[in-house]
């Protein structure tokens, strides 16, 4: 059995599923789901036509362009789980359908339905692959088969769960904005940091409201905070790789080192209270762009992108002066001067000394 896993390229690991296959599951979801909030938002806000209006009717629904992006959302993340995968050509295209029927399927959860169901499909898919002289037959079959049954079968329980603990998050977060405004900062930006993906989490708990507000103001502190707190060593390069691409760059050094990680981790229990509590900064955008914090600026894309969406279902009248500060206080001031002030103190202490924090 473990030379026919190996020969079929099926490695039953932590790191196979949780960290690359989430990994790219957030990257399907950015390609699709995100980038068509985007491109919405744009249209709408610079009132770009071709943007705004309808460019396909499928089964009596109306389509903009991204609108059409964001429907391929499960499709997008199954291919995306299968490349991580490495799965065969046969394989990977077989997940189109399997990615359509359990995000279909798992209603608000669906992509947690999708990472399961497409994960299992593709390992299923692997193990047939070309075993057969008809395998341009056997394979599809076997993939499209397995996740359509596990999909009818796990998908609306898998989402249902996944709903629910959102939910409940974001119930726990409005009771208690104080002490879940910490917990979700701390958690989301840590896993912002991990190579695990907090986008694929967010998305997966469809995690929104002041939570996702929590989330956003977590991401920030880790990206905004170890960009500016290592300028000295990283100069320029390493502030915008890990300001607007990844804080996940300092994971090698927070293995040698873990005590640089206690500087971001206090700014994301600050800001995220502040986040909740102050300013009531609300994530009303897509879920994944809660775990997005400043990559490409998604985040506060996402952020404006629910105020739009507030006004226009008449639960909001205005985008205020206090949402503009709160926005750009939390995602960028406070974790500019807070992350490095904490690190000062740090490297008083001896916790952490020149090049702990200089990227490779």
């Amino acid at each position: 059995m473990k030379e026919f896993l190996k020969k079929k390229n099926i490695e039953i690991s932590v790191k196979r599923y949780l960290i690359d296959a989430l990994g790219a599951m957030a990257q399907g979801l950015f390609c699709s789901l995100l980038i068509g909030t985007i491109i919405n938002t744009i249209g709408t806000q610079f009132g770009i036509g071709f943007l705004t209006v309808p460019v396909a009717t499928v089964a009596g629904v109306d389509y903009t362009v991204g609108g059409l992006a964001t429907a391929m959302s499960g499709p997008a993340m199954a291919v995306a789980i299968g490349y991580a995968l490495q799965a065969p050509p046969l394989v990977l295209f077989s997940l189109i359908t399997v990615g359509f029927a359990s995000n279909a399927l798992g209603g608000a959860g669906g992509p947690l339905a999708v990472l399961f169901v497409a994960i299992i499909s593709a390992e299923v898919g692997k193990a047939v692959s070309k075993e057969t002289k008809i395998d341009i037959l056997v394979t599809p079959l076997v993939t499209i088969g397995v996740g359509i049954a596990l999909s009818a079968w796990w998908a609306p329980a898998l989402g249902k769960a996944a709903s629910s603990v959102g939910t409940l998050i974001m119930w726990a977060t409005t009771k208690q904005p104080f002490i879940m405004g910490i917990l979700v900062s701390v958690i989301v930006g840590i896993a912002l940091t991990l190579p695990i993906s907090s986008a694929a989490i967010c998305a997966a708990l469809s995690l929104t409201g002041l939570a996702g507000g929590a989330a956003v103001a977590g991401c920030c502190a880790q990206m905004v905070g170890f960009a500016v707190m290592s300028f000295k060593e990283n100069k320029w390069g390493g502030l915008v790789s890990q300001g607007i691409g990844t804080s996940m760059l300092q994971m090698p050094n927070i293995i040698k080192n873990p005590r640089i990680w206690i500087s971001p981790i206090l700014c994301s229990a600050i800001t995220g209270p502040i986040a909740t509590c102050i300013f009531k900064m609300e994530m009303n955008g897509a879920a994944v762009s809660s775990g997005m914090g400043t990559c490409g600026l998604v985040g506060q894309i996402g952020v404006y992108t629910g105020w739009v969406n507030d006004i226009a279902a008449g639960t909001k009248s205005a985008i205020t002066a206090m949402d503009w500060l709160g926005l750009i206080l939390i995602c960028f001031v406070l974790p500019a001067v807070l992350c490095p002030l904490f690190n000062m103190v740090a490297v008083k202490l001896g916790w952490v000394k020149d090049g702990d924090i200089r990227l490779e």
